[in-house]
């Protein structure tokens, strides 16, 4: 059988599913801005976003199409395998981290230059950006480590279980990485201190506000923190993380700065909502589903030597399995495998918008839900097939008309 083909056929036709999505985002500019957010934008800053999202999305178009073509050169002259045979690795975790470690350097030549354009040049120039170059070269020093020892120790891992249990791999494997994502959950406030500091929300009228919502609703958190958000952009946000006594709030500094005191206590209340409803656990139980097909497609990729002849190896590969998984047969999936995770969270963020409702602070959070899109220069009118293939979050309209609609959030089919 001709893996080969196989694997460019489906890397085809996910290029040109993707393109599609492409298309129809570059298609949104032109779309009519729904009439609840026909505020968002005077007239000057309407021209200005559109001149921004025409930049960002063609962008994003040439960064899709060279990530393609460096997919097409791998596949097809072999070049992988023609690097493992030169360099000739000593066993089989020493040729799976060398094609893991080429890959990451295909990855970063043709990230880090989009990147740069993105955040240095699209970015600045319409005044979101504040990451000097020093720090853009250090968080891509630190993210690029931090992925290639994850990466080559679970690879590693992997081919020592399946050394060792077989067949047995599959529960075994799924369980660790679960457990071990569960870890980093849990961990998540003191990891980030890599790329952010950390402030105690000062004392004063807000944050005692804040404390008297918590225990309104009988909800305990270790603390509320203040991140620097504003070193890397002007974008506002917040958000909930870790579990038990490392449970944090983290308010963005930059929310602080652009929004009034009852926008902050609405966005506040809405991430209470998503912890009083444990949607993070939800989600990762969801998160579990997928994490077994995937184990299921690698321990399948590594079960068929053939595979690995046809891309010019002499034996079997893990670290290009890896690169199979991830390129050719998750990308293929995705559309199948992230369709219910982006329903849940949609339907997740109508339940938190509620739960703000519930007290009292449905006002304030349609102004703030404006003000983030005015400040980040959000699309307000992305096409539908857009939004229910990608989002994970409903547009800013679906969430305002919501809020002001009487009933609760049911289901996952609000449109």
């Amino acid at each position: 059988m001709n893996y080969k083909l196989i694997a460019v056929i489906m890397v085809t036709l996910t290029f040109f599913f993707q393109t599609f999505i492409k298309w129809l985002e570059m298609k949104s500019a032109a779309g009519k801005i729904p009439e609840n957010v026909a505020d968002v934008y005077d007239g000057p800053s309407y021209q200005k976003w559109l001149r921004y999202y025409k930049e960002t999305t063609r962008l994003a178009f040439v960064r899709h199409l060279l990530s393609y073509l460096a997919v097409y050169l791998i596949l097809g002259p072999d070049v992988y395998a023609w690097i493992v045979y030169w360099l000739s690795p000593a066993n089989e975790y020493l040729t799976a981290l060398t094609v893991i470690g080429a890959n990451m350097i295909v990855g970063l030549l043709l990230s880090v230059p989009c990147d740069y354009v993105g955040t240095m040049v699209v970015e600045q120039k319409y005044g979101f950006n504040k990451t000097t170059k020093k720090t853009f070269i250090l968080d891509q020093i630190k993210s690029t480590l931090i992925t290639l020892v994850m990466m080559g120790g679970l690879c590693c891992l992997f081919i020592w279980l399946h050394k060792m249990l077989g067949n047995w791999l599959i529960p075994v494997f799924t369980g660790i990485v679960f457990l071990m994502m569960l870890l980093l959950l849990i961990l998540y406030p003191v990891l980030s201190r890599a790329f952010n500091k950390f402030e105690p929300l000062p004392e004063g009228e807000l944050r005692e506000r804040l404390c008297r919502l918590l225990n309104e609703n009988n909800c305990t958190v270790g603390e509320i923190k203040v991140m620097d958000g504003s070193r890397r952009s002007t974008r506002a946000n917040a958000y909930f993380s870790g579990f038990g006594r490392t449970k944090t709030i983290v308010l963005y500094d930059t929310l602080l700065e652009q929004m009034s005191s009852d926008e902050i206590v609405a966005v506040f209340a809405h991430e209470m909502g998503h912890n009083k409803h444990k949607d993070n656990l939800k989600v990762q139980g969801l998160s579990l589903i997928n994490l077994l097909v995937m184990v299921l497609l690698a321990w399948a990729l590594v079960s068929v030597p053939e595979i690995y002849s046809c891309f010019g190896f002499d034996r079997i590969n893990y670290g290009f399995a890896l690169y199979l998984l991830q390129t050719v047969c998750l990308s293929f999936l995705t559309p199948f495998l992230g369709l219910p995770v982006a329903a849940l969270s949609r339907h997740f963020e109508y339940r938190a918008d509620h739960f703000a409702k519930e007290q009292g602070l449905g006002g304030a959070m349609v102004s703030a839900l404006k003000a983030v899109a005015r400040n980040s220069f959000m699309c307000l009118s992305p096409h539908p097939l857009v939004v229910k293939l990608t989002y994970g979050h409903p547009t800013v309209s679906q969430r305002i008309a919501a809020l002001e609609a009487d009933e609760e959030p049911k289901g996952f089919g609000r449109k």
